[in-house]
């Protein structure tokens, strides 16, 4: 087994990149803490004392790779046009991780908890990093009044809708425009 302490990667990094590419080979319901160790080159004790289960597995390596996503696209100013632009460049990014689809496309028991029952921590993360954003809009007069977590959720609501179904309106609205719809859209909701 190869010594993580030497290979300048965490020990959690490797398990959640391991949890990605089980989930792309085999599925959700197909990943489990044995495969994740054998493909992460840890033991399944070492898993076990970081997370209870899989399913912890599977949502820390959702929440990281959702929440990630705000680091990777980061906002381009303040006002309504640029936060609609970020929201818009966030759910197209999700739009196109293989890992989130094949949960919402291939797991809808996993992927209906965090659309129907509960909010997860990275949907948590997410309307906070907006209403932050709305606040500022609002301040400069782009933006509706209204309390900003509130317009947060709504617009969470909105883009989680068209990220889970972008698949079924592909024929009518290609990438280009339904990013565009979904600006237009935002826009809408947001202006004074």
């Amino acid at each position: 087994m190869m010594s993580l302490r030497n290979s300048g990667i965490s020990v959690e990094k490797k398990i959640l990149d391991a949890a990605a590419a089980c989930i792309l080979a085999n599925g959700v319901e197909r990943t489990t803490m044995t495969e994740v160790a054998r493909r992460a080159r840890v033991s399944r004790p070492t898993i076990y004392r970081r997370w209870p289960d899989i399913r912890w597995v599977i949502a820390e390596l959702l929440t990281n790779r959702i929440a990630g996503v705000l680091e990777q696209i980061p906002d381009s100013g303040v006002g309504r046009e640029a936060t609609v632009q970020r929201v818009v460049a966030v759910a197209e990014h999700l739009r196109n991780d293989e890992v989130v689809m094949s949960v919402i496309v291939n797991a809808p028991n996993v992927a209906m908890v965090y659309i129907a029952e509960r909010l997860g921590t990275s949907q948590k993360i997410l309307i906070e990093a907006l209403a932050e954003a709305i606040q500022s809009a609002q301040e400069d007069g782009s933006v509706r009044p209204g309390d900003p977590r509130q317009l947060a959720a709504m617009c969470l609501l909105i883009t989680e809708s068209t990220i889970q179904s972008a698949q079924l309106v592909g024929a009518f609205l290609d990438n280009v425009a339904l990013n565009k719809e979904l600006a237009h859209s935002l826009n809408g909701y947001l202006k004074p």
